[in-house]
């Protein structure tokens, strides 16, 4: 028994001192490579700063020990991320491989798989928007629905027309939410209280007319606009909160400035314009005026690429968990994030930045 004991003191003895020279080891650094767009000698205006696949990426790895000795769980997956919106430290991603939502929280580092179950199930979570209250909205193409939960995950209501409704995408401003309609090509607007009702519809066209909407697909609203993704027309059309069109940026083809597949928009505090475009794997920003800045990511060769890229969020609140990914000589002025439907990295997140004064 003795002898035993021994044996397997000497084994942890072994163990321990063997991870601890791994730990310690010397070796060369080497510095470390930050991908940056435009690429060097122009200045750097978007930096890629990490991507995270799953609970692995936020709440950290197994130590080699209690690998070994106690074995590796199996870490929680993001499988096909569509919609996603970030606040108070915690970030909502819309899996439709999943069926549900992958919440993760940066403050206590853990990564939840939320499929409701009941009233709040869900089909098809396209897109969701979290409001002030941290109430999450979700659009749900199948179920034909948006689907509320509060802030600690309980189903609160659902709504929708009982006909002609396929929501795409919700965002939520002040007292409205504003919901894309593909079926019934318009914008439908609700009352954001607890009666969640229908109080109008936009653009009131005919299909001939340029505001027409052929194919309603992403929304994003700032104090004044509304601009919403036509898939079918290939461009981003804008509206005043009334519903009257206003213009457009963009058009088919293979140029700067041009779409083949547009999908998630967002607008910084300047209103530049982010457009997703799922054909090139990029994103492209826009100025006010509606002149292209310039485009980031590109098919994915190392780190920073697209993989059918989908939705786009931009984000100005949580900077300070994703600081340590920036380099030294610049300070970021919002995050962006964006998803990836298929690829090895599922959600990447990018860094407006600027040189440190």
């Amino acid at each position: 028994m003795i002898k035993k004991f021994s044996v397997y003191l000497l084994f942890i003895v072994l163990m321990c001192s063997f991870i601890s020279c791994a730990k310690f080891r010397t070796i060369e650094s080497t510095p470390k490579e930050y991908i940056v767009f435009p690429a060097p000698p122009d200045t750097a205006r978007i930096q890629f700063l990490t991507t995270i696949n799953s609970s692995l990426d936020v709440a950290g790895n197994q130590s080699a020990f209690n690998k070994f000795v106690f074995g590796e769980a199996k870490p929680s997956v993001i499988v096909k991320p569509y919609g996603v919106d970030i606040r108070n430290g915690k970030m909502y991603i819309c899996d439709i491989g999943l069926g549900g939502i992958v919440i993760i929280d940066f403050i206590e580092h853990s990564f939840e798989q939320f499929i409701p179950s009941g009233r709040g199930s869900l089909k098809l979570p396209l897109s969701c928007f979290v409001d002030k209250k941290g109430y999450l909205f979700v659009a749900d193409g199948n179920r034909k629905q948006i689907v509320v939960f509060d802030d600690n995950g309980k189903f609160v209501h659902a709504f929708g027309e009982k006909e002609n409704f396929k929501p795409t995408d919700v965002f939520v401003r002040d007292d409205k939410i504003w919901v894309t309609n593909v079926k019934n090509h318009k914008v439908n607007v609700y009352k954001n209280d607890s009666t969640y009702e229908f109080l109008s519809y936009f653009p009131k066209l005919a299909n001939n007319e340029e505001g027409f909407l052929n194919q309603p697909t992403n929304i994003s609203v700032t104090s004044d606009k509304v601009y919403v993704t036509d898939f079918g027309a290939f461009k981003i059309k804008i509206y005043n909160h009334d519903g009257t069109y206003s213009g457009a940026i963009g058009s088919y083809g293979k140029g700067f400035g041009q779409f083949v597949r547009p999908k998630g928009i967002a607008l910084d505090k300047e209103d530049n314009l982010f457009v997703v475009d799922a054909a090139f794997e990029n994103v492209q920003i826009f100025n006010k005026n509606k002149q292209l800045l310039m485009f980031f990511g590109g098919p994915i060769i190392g780190g920073g690429g697209m993989s059918l890229p989908a939705k786009i969020d931009i984000d100005y609140e949580n900077i300070r968990f994703f600081e340590e990914y920036v380099a030294p000589e610049y300070t970021i002025k919002y995050l962006i994030l964006v998803t990836n439907i298929y690829g090895n990295d599922k959600l990447n997140i990018y860094a407006y930045v600027e040189p440190k004064k």
